[in-house]
């Protein structure tokens, strides 16, 4: 039974290596020239991007074994054993403009940039988070009324 156990052991280990080097390809995309473009030249204006990034990323692994009961040639009771195991990971990079520096004779000023399908997104997804909420409340106190 301590071989199962160990061989159990090592095939449920996750592959660190393979771990980190996911991590590693997730945040080789984030450095300053990702942040920040390539300043672009207009006259007398230069106009810089700037950037947000995401990243995410999960991972999981796991292993199992057991002992199943079978009977030999003789009758009699033998056990046999089976051990498995198995892992995953994924993730994602994701980058979308932000602002745009411009540098003119007046001087430095920061536009930002607005995602209308961002702001579409937060106000719908609070919105029925809140009829959810109220109907809920609803709920309750017609149910602690008739109590």
């Amino acid at each position: 039974m301590k071989e199962e156990l160990k061989t159990l052991i090592i095939e449920s280990t996750p592959n660190q290596k393979a771990v980190n080097t996911l991590i590693g390809r997730l945040f080789d995309v984030v450095h300053n020239s990702s942040i920040f473009g390539a300043p672009v030249v207009a006259g007398a204006h230069t106009v810089i991007t700037a950037s947000e990034f995401t990243v995410g990323m999960g991972a999981g692994w796991g292993g199992g074994g057991g002992f199943a009961p079978e009977e030999n040639t003789e009758g009699a009771e033998v056990g046999s054993a089976g051990t498995g195991g198995g892992g995953g990971g994924g993730g994602s990079s994701m980058a979308r403009p932000v602002a745009a520096i411009i540098i003119g004779p007046q001087g430095v000023r920061v536009e930002p940039i607005v995602d209308p399908t961002k702001i579409a997104i937060a106000f719908f997804t609070t919105f029925f988070g809140m009829m959810i909420t109220l109907a809920n409340a609803r709920r309750f106190a017609r149910r602690a009324a008739r109590e």
